[in-house]
């Protein structure tokens, strides 16, 4: 059985709906508003905000013709797809989801916020067969700093956390970091673009240990950097810089416990220009921008997935 299935996303940084019929897929979303100079918001008001905008990315689909007859709904339900993973925010596309899914008489199909990330940046960087088959993985957001060794698992995958932070992520240090340079939160694109007005090359020598990694003291040592009055493109590259080092060490470590296995790299953190271009060095694959950020199109990929393979809605 095959059709066009839609996905929905309602993560802590975007509402977004996404349609996938086995060859072409379509996202919407919108970032959720967050006042100037905050860095984040309560679940109960992304709560909110999702409940006002879920609606409006499914009409954006519909108007846009991209809408046809629905074999099944998917929604992400939780960030990972491990015990005690909860995030209230994820209620509202579960909930829309599992009502139009019985409103229609088709099968439902959950799945993590994270499943969806890697499914959306295997399909759109062309390695699709990569959910098919043992590799690493980085999902890089705003929330979440993890290396994964990534097994399939059904019509989804099975994502174990190997390496990764121990206290804050690497989008929570960009937009920490940016921030306090003025740019508006989430401030992932703004430093992207004024780190590129920056030549500096150096970076902090972070600590690797099996794998893991902090990088609380680097924010502090930034903070510094800002006190003293350093350019703010040189203070952009150099957290960047640092970041990029970290991971490609942390990913050499893994090649060594793991195998030489393809490295896909998802989230938003990971359409950064310097970092992709670190760790294209090691043969890492990458989704376009556009899919590295929170979406749907993993959500909606993941049930198309689940139809074709027969699984129980």
């Amino acid at each position: 059985m095959s059709g066009q299935c839609i996905g929905f996303d309602t993560s802590n940084y975007t509402t977004s709906a996404a349609v996938f019929d086995g060859e072409t897929g379509e996202n919407r979303g919108r970032l959720l508003t967050v006042a100037e100079g905050e860095l984040g918001l309560r679940q109960s008001e992304a709560l909110f905000q999702h409940v006002k905008r879920l609606h409006l990315m499914v009409e954006q689909l519909r108007q846009e013709g991209l809408i046809g007859e629905l074999a099944a709904v998917g929604a992400s339900t939780r960030p990972r797809e491990v015990e005690d993973s909860y995030m209230p925010c994820f209620l509202v596309g579960e909930g829309e989801g599992r009502a139009l899914a019985a409103a229609l008489g088709v099968p439902f199909f959950p799945c993590s916020h994270q499943q969806g990330h890697l499914a959306a940046a295997a399909w759109s960087a062309g390695r699709a067969d990569l959910l098919d088959a043992p590799h690493l993985a980085w999902h890089l957001s705003g929330g979440t700093t993890e290396l994964l060794y990534v097994r399939p698992s059904g019509h989804l995958v099975e994502a174990s956390v190997i390496g990764g932070t121990q206290d804050i992520s690497a989008g929570q240090l960009v937009d920490r970091i940016g921030v306090a340079l003025g740019i508006p939160f989430p401030a992932g694109r703004g430093m992207d673009e004024l780190s590129l007005n920056s030549d500096r090359t150096d970076c902090f020598p972070v600590k690797l240990r099996e794998g893991q990694f902090s990088l609380s003291g680097m924010e502090n040592k930034i903070r510094d950097m800002i006190g003293a009055g350093a350019a703010r493109p040189d203070v952009a590259r150099f957290t960047l810089e640092t970041i990029a080092s970290v991971l490609i060490r942390a990913t050499k470590w893994a090649r060594e416990q793991y195998g030489q296995l393809p490295v896909l790299c998802s989230g938003g953190v990971a359409s950064n220009t310097l970092l992709r271009q670190r760790l294209a060095g090691l043969g890492a694959v990458f989704a376009p921008p556009k899919y590295s950020v929170d979406n749907a199109l993993g959500v909606a990929i993941l049930a198309h997935r689940a139809l074709e393979r027969g699984a129980a809605g």
